[in-house]
């Protein structure tokens, strides 16, 4: 099986056993750089929510959280270890020095505003965390910018799931697809901004 497929299967056994503390987990694990998955992890817990085993509210409220808290573990391996730590030890959980190259790159480009919009991009969203660390952004916009990129992430993925129902999965299979969506979008709104500011 494929990776991606292995974790995914272990994340809703995850979610099963541990209910709302599962969601927490894996939601922390995903924005500390470590690939579990956000969209198998909310759907399938909008699902959970589904059968009347927990409560959307309580799901987006504990997704976000943990997203926090993870993106916060990440901050503080950037803030005190710097990049060299991280070529040295992040192969050990999928960080490649190409992703590090991307998250710096959007970070050194757009800055504090990358914490907010990157929640929403593939790759950047589990490791922008990192060079916001590094650059020593400051601890308290790092926090309010986290919270509420990851707040409609977190909301949008589980209310997909409460719709699906038993069909979540489904979902995995076109998330290429809207990522490309919104990276097109992001990348039109970001241009547009550029082109306003010139003006």
């Amino acid at each position: 099986m494929a990776i991606t497929e292995v974790l995914s299967m272990f994340v809703v056994h995850v979610i099963e056993t541990l209910g709302y503390f599962g969601v927490f987990i894996m939601m922390t694990l995903e924005s500390a750089c470590i690939p579990f998955p956000s969209e198998v992890i909310m759907p399938f817990a909008g699902f959970v929510v589904q059968e009347g085993q927990l409560s959307f509210l309580g799901i987006v409220v504990i997704g976000t959280l943990g997203n926090l808290v993870g993106s916060l573990i990440a901050y503080f391996v950037g803030l005190k270890g710097g990049r060299p730590i991280l070529e040295k030890y992040g192969k050990y959980i999928l960080i490649t020095e190409d992703k590090l190259d991307l998250a710096d790159d959007i970070f050194n480009k757009y800055g504090a505003a990358a914490v907010f919009v990157g929640r929403i991009l593939p790759v950047i969203r589990t490791f922008i965390s990192l060079p916001a660390g590094i650059a020593r952004m400051d601890i308290k916009k790092f926090t309010l910018y986290t919270a509420v990129g990851c707040l409609p992430w977190t909301l949008i993925l589980a209310y997909l799931g409460v719709i699906l129902g038993q069909n979540w999965s489904v979902l995995t299979k076109y998330f290429h697809i809207l990522d490309a969506v919104l990276v097109i979008a992001v990348v039109g709104l970001i241009l547009y901004w550029c082109y306003k500011f010139k003006k």
